[in-house]
Order: structure tokens, then sequence, then C-alpha cells
């Protein structure tokens, strides 16, 4: 009997777990398409951003990947200076925020300007995360988490690939024409 009850409640929480992961699926599908319907003021096709963007930078930028942990090179990489997205070139990071969160990966304590970035929901892979994209672009930058230091507590964890940066006193980096 009560191997019965086992197995029972057993099957139960196998079905309840695959309706949460069936709707939470659906839920991701609907976010990653409003995501892209959002009105975001740089608007390029998937061919004109593999144009744009090395290999590496399209993958993490526009596909929401995500580098291995410890193999960016702004991982641990402490010039002054500033960040930049390397989809819209706007300024999203200070290295006066950065510091090492033994993560693996850049980490920043608050963007250069709250304008800079946006934050989207993020429910893939069964968990609640915040998104952190270009605010001019709509790509993906990283996710922020809540165990930061002062005075935000946040974590912007980022990956180097979508990142640029530019020394202290140096010009921002500039679009190249494409060549014809």
């Amino acid at each position: 009997m009560k191997a019965k009850i086992l197995l029972l409640s057993g099957l139960i929480v196998i079905l309840v777990t695959s309706l949460f992961a069936l709707q939470t699926s659906d839920v991701v599908a609907q976010e990653q398409e409003n995501k892209k319907k959002e009105d975001y003021e740089i608007k390029l096709s998937e061919e004109e951003w593999k144009e744009r963007l090395t290999p590496e930078q399209f993958y993490v930028l526009r596909e929401q990947g995500t580098e291995r942990a410890f193999s960016g090179k702004l991982n641990k990489f402490y010039e002054k200076g500033t960040y930049y997205s390397a989809a819209s070139l706007q300024p999203v990071f200070s290295s006066e925020t950065k510091y090492n969160s033994y993560s693996g990966w850049p980490s920043f304590w608050q963007p250069i300007d709250k304008a800079a970035v946006k934050l989207v929901k993020d429910t893939s892979f069964g968990m609640v995360r915040w998104e952190v994209v270009d605010s001019k672009s709509g790509s993906h930058l990283g996710h922020v988490f809540e165990d930061g230091p002062d005075p935000t507590g946040l974590r912007y964890c980022i990956n180097s690939a979508a990142l640029i940066f530019v020394p202290k006193g140096e010009e921002p980096p500039k679009f190249k024409k494409p060549e014809n």
C-alpha cells in the first residue's frame, strides 16, 4: 500500500513538472517574441547583424548566448575606461563600477546610466532571471543578480563578447563602413 502511494505521488509530481515545463516554454517563446517586437532605435536584419558583428558577438548579442565562464578577455581586466555595447556602440558600463565577483564574467554593480540598458524577464531553463539588454538595439549583454556589493547590491554579469572597452581619454568606437 505504501509503495503504491509513493508511486502515485511520484507520477503526480512528474505530471505537474511536465505541465509546468510546457507552460514555461510557451511563456519564454512569447517573451522572446515580445522582445523582438519592442521598438528599439537600431533595427537591423539578422543578415546585417551578421555583417556587423563577429560570430562570437552575434552568438552572444543576437542569440542570447553565454561565453564559457573565465574565458572572456574582460573578466580579470581592470584598466580605467568605458565599456561600450558591441551592438550599438553606446556606453553601458564604467570601470568605476567594475569589480571581481569571482563568477567568471565581467561584473559591474550598476550601468553607466539607467537608460543605457533595459531589463527583460528571462524564464529560460526553468529559472526566473533578469536579462540585461542594450537599450538601443535590444541585444543581449548578460544578466543581473541581487548578490552584488554595496551600494546597489546588484551584480550585472556581462559577457566580454558583448562589450568593447575604450581606455579613459580615448575616442569612443565607431562602426566601420562596409567595404564595397
